[in-house]
């Protein structure tokens, strides 16, 4: 019997978000902590040492060193969305699998050019939303899907919000204009439209117009905002994200026969266990809860799949997986249809579809 590929990775930076990839990683059976980049070698050290990085592990001080070594062979991309182009490039153009932070792009022009990049050095590329991979998802998905219990979808409500506080607001990369401009709607509004068209079955809306009022700093970064996105057949969506306001992180799809509700789409309250709610209009008992069962925290889940994709074309000569691409891709398409709404004063905007769809 064949062993198991392990995968081998690297990190480019040390941002916080990369401690739950790394612990994630390091629960993976399949994957390896092999390498961190940082710009000061010292504080790549400090990390390693605080998230369980083996002694094999290399430390570097610079990213591009992570990318030249021949035993690195995916790398996770948790920097500034400002930076994403530029090192998710380098990385696929050195042979390197590519699992991006969100948002992954600034506008969908840098997106494609790091999607060709993976395709053209046949490397597999995934963005780092992790609800995706929870057993929760799929069994969302079964229920939205049967026609008989759900009915046909009509409308989609999501909102993500956190309070960011006085430092936050000040001082996090979330808030720079030159390393984060989407602010808000980049960081935490991609959760909501990657819901919203989840819940849609990835079929994009026809137009988004952003909500008045959004809230902006002082260096027009983005605080606070929402949209309505509309589609063709009469489905409606809207959803709210914000740096402002107590922490939530919901998602409702509201169905002719049913309703699906789910108070922590994002981030489970729990790790082993997460649920949702469904509604009905007859019946007994009218609302009722279904818990899933996970055997590993969500973001595991998604490093175990990326690892089996990486290890598929190394081991077995297979293609990447293409389906992430385009999802990544629609997602930003709805981003960028937004922020032009905002930036046109409120204006509806087409959401440009990718190939022909």
């Amino acid at each position: 019997m064949a062993e198991t590929p392990i995968i081998r990775f690297g990190i480019l930076g040390c941002a916080d978000i990369a401690r739950k990839l790394s612990r994630a990683i390091y629960l993976s059976p399949t994957a390896t902590l092999s390498a961190i980049g940082s710009r000061s070698i010292d504080k790549a050290a400090k990390f390693a040492a605080a998230n369980n990085f083996p002694p094999s592990a290399r430390i570097y001080g610079t990213y591009d060193a992570v990318l030249n070594d021949p035993d690195v062979d995916a790398v996770y991309v948790p920097l500034p969305t400002s930076l994403h182009r530029r090192w998710a490039v380098m990385a696929a153009e050195k042979g390197k699998h590519v699992l991006l932070e969100k948002p992954v792009a600034l506008n969908v022009a840098e997106l494609d050019e790091i999607l060709e990049a993976c395709r053209l050095n046949g490397v597999q590329f995934m963005d780092a939303t992790m609800w995706m991979h929870h057993p929760r998802t799929a069994a969302m998905r079964e229920f939205l899907s049967d026609v008989e219990r759900f009915g046909q979808l009509k409308t989609i409500h999501s909102n993500f919000s956190f309070i960011g506080g006085p430092d936050f607001l000040t001082n996090n990369i979330r808030v720079n204009p030159d390393l984060d401009s989407l602010g808000a709607l980049g960081d935490i509004g991609w959760y909501c439209i990657r819901a919203i068209l989840w819940a849609a079955n990835f079929r994009l809306p026809k137009t988004a117009v952003a909500l008045r009022q959004p809230v902006l700093n002082e260096a027009g970064v983005i605080l606070s905002c929402g949209s309505s996105l509309y589609w063709e057949d009469g489905k409606i969506a809207t959803f709210h994200c914000s740096f402002l306001t107590n922490l939530s992180t919901d998602l409702t799809a509201l169905g002719t026969e049913s309703n699906l509700r789910v108070h922590d789409f994002a981030i489970p309250f729990e790790e082993n266990v997460a649920s949702f709610h469904v509604t009905s209009q007859f019946g007994s008992p009218m609302v009722s809860e279904r818990s899933v069962e996970c055997e590993v925290p969500q973001e595991a889940l998604m490093v175990r799949e990326f690892a089996n994709l990486v290890a598929a074309i190394m081991r077995k000569g297979s293609k990447p997986e293409e389906k992430w691409m385009v999802i990544s891709r629609k997602t930003q398409l709805v981003l960028d249809a937004v922020m032009a709404s905002i930036e046109t004063g409120f204006e509806p905007v087409e959401v440009v579809s990718p190939l022909g769809e």
